[in-house]
């Protein structure tokens, strides 16, 4: 899918490529959403560059991700995709800066890309640079968003572990913790790419034009890093949180375990007794005792409330 963005046009609009295709003279912004062979070798065409593939977007290596080619600035970082889902996905981004022109090539829908291009309805773009900047605005943005709602999903977590009535299971906050830590260490890991990304894009000429992109460009590296410190604090919380969980759990466990073994212990000695006199010897003189049934009875009560109050004296009840 190619969606195109023009200066005297408000808003994306969908492209059908056909052969032969050029795109306007006044294109701010192409959006290449999944694209088709066709889509990648006309806007080549167009611009006279080699965009890279799916696979050379995915290496790690900044030479790899972050260069510059036949006089375009090719920058490559991780963005963090279907937040909101169960399993949330960490998917590459490439930005190119272009003869005036932002293309970008993803192959996921990303929440920051709709809204930016939302607010391009309203809002005039004059340059691709431009485009650049604001559209890595609304990436930080959305990943500030996230983050918010994780630590405020943390905060939750952690008054209900910590006030959690006894019949409560852990399994969910547990698990509520587990995605929390994923997206964190995901939107951390798109943070420093973007970090990388940023220092790279003031090589590009079009974005050392002028004090006002120079300045918008800083302003963008100081939130990234303030994001990637606080995306650092809320991992270690949910580190915090993941051991004192386990901790209560140890601590429940234990006390189960001590329940069990007093009994054990409590019943073991009138056991005893009872087996001693089950016994069915010919020569046993209790047998045949007046007082012997209820002696054995007062053994085995006694031999059992003795170790009882001695738990008790000892404080291990």
């Amino acid at each position: 899918m190619l969606n195109l963005l023009r200066r005297v046009a408000p808003g994306m609009v969908a492209q059908t490529v056909t052969e032969g295709w050029r795109p306007p003279e006044d294109a701010i912004w192409i959006d290449l959403i999944s694209p088709s062979r066709e889509e990648e070798l006309a806007v080549e065409a167009a611009y006279g560059i080699d965009l890279p593939t799916r696979e050379e977007m995915a290496h790690l290596e900044p030479s790899s991700r972050l260069y510059q080619e036949d006089g375009a600035t090719f920058l490559t970082g991780t963005l963090l995709s279907h937040s909101e889902d169960q399993h949330p996905l960490a998917t590459p981004v490439t930005f190119v800066l272009a003869r005036g022109i932002l293309i970008t090539i993803r192959y996921e829908d990303l929440k920051a890309f709709r809204i930016f291009a939302q607010r391009c309805e309203h809002n005039r773009i004059e340059a691709g640079a431009d485009a650049l900047l604001e559209l890595l605005d609304a990436v930080i943005e959305r990943a500030a968003e996230v983050l918010e709602r994780e630590s405020g999903l943390v905060q939750d977590t952690s008054v209900a572990i910590f006030n959690r009535p006894p019949s409560t299971a852990f399994a969910p906050m547990l698990s509520d913790l587990a995605r929390a830590q994923s997206v964190t260490s995901m939107i951390r890991k798109s943070q420093l790419s973007l970090s990388r990304l940023a220092s790279f894009a003031a090589l590009a000429p079009e974005l050392q034009e002028g004090e006002v992109r120079r300045g918008h460009l800083t302003s963008i590296q100081h939130d990234i890093q303030a994001l990637t410190e606080h995306s650092g604090f809320l991992s270690g919380h949910i580190s915090f949180l993941l051991d004192a969980a386990l901790g209560m759990i140890n601590i429940e466990q234990n006390s189960i375990i001590k329940f069990f073994s007093v009994v054990a212990v409590v019943f073991l000695p009138p056991t005893l007794v009872a087996s001693i006199y089950g016994m069915n010897f010919d020569h046993m003189p209790e047998l045949k005792w007046m007082a012997g049934y209820p002696m054995a009875v007062g053994m085995m009560l006694l031999s059992a409330v003795a170790p009882f109050y001695w738990f008790k004296k000892k404080g291990w009840l």
